[in-house]
């Protein structure tokens, strides 16, 4: 429902901004002030997601998770959307989620409404199968398991019966 709202209501605040901008300044300085906030906007975006980038690698290099730094990069996509898109209501939003401090109160903000309707599990350390079943091995982990020897069977043997069990000694599999 509130995304319904903001759809008819963002719209219709850019077109009434428009109308008293365009009035004031004309229509050529209106259309030109929204250009260059979309050409000013993409520089400092890309400039910014640069080094949220770096932030990012450096962090996976520390063997970190770049929490701070999805967070900042999601809000900084959000932000090149609504820079690039005409108005000047969009651009003020776009604009302020350009600056961190509001990113991190944006998130802070955000976060505190869905807390209660997510459940995020995090663990750290060692992980067992019981635990995380399906996990690919890492170098330095640990896989316990069991073998069983099977006796080998002759390619004629008439107790081949086609189960898997039996063992051909012409296979490439076969040591």
């Amino acid at each position: 429902m509130l995304l319904l709202i903001v759809l008819i209501a963002v719209p219709i605040l850019e077109i009434a901004i428009f109308i008293e901008v365009g009035g004031f300044i004309g229509l050529w300085s209106t259309l030109g002030c929204v250009i260059l906030t979309a050409i000013v906007g993409t520089v400092l975006l890309r400039q910014q997601g640069l080094q949220v980038l770096q932030k990012m690698q450096s962090s996976v290099q520390q063997q970190e998770f770049p929490v701070e730094a999805v967070i900042h990069g999601g809000f900084l996509l959000v932000s090149g959307l609504l820079l690039l898109t005409p108005g000047f209501f969009t651009d003020f939003v776009g604009f302020a989620l350009l600056i961190p401090p509001v990113r991190l109160i944006a998130a802070q903000l955000i976060w505190g409404r869905l807390k209660h309707k997510v459940n995020v599990n995090v663990q750290a350390g060692p992980h067992n199968r019981q635990s995380n079943p399906g996990r690919t091995a890492t170098p330095g982990m640990v896989i316990e398991g069991e073998a069983h020897e099977v006796p080998e069977r002759k390619a004629d043997d008439p107790e081949d019966n086609g189960d898997p069990e039996n063992i051909n000694p012409s296979s490439p599999w076969h040591r």
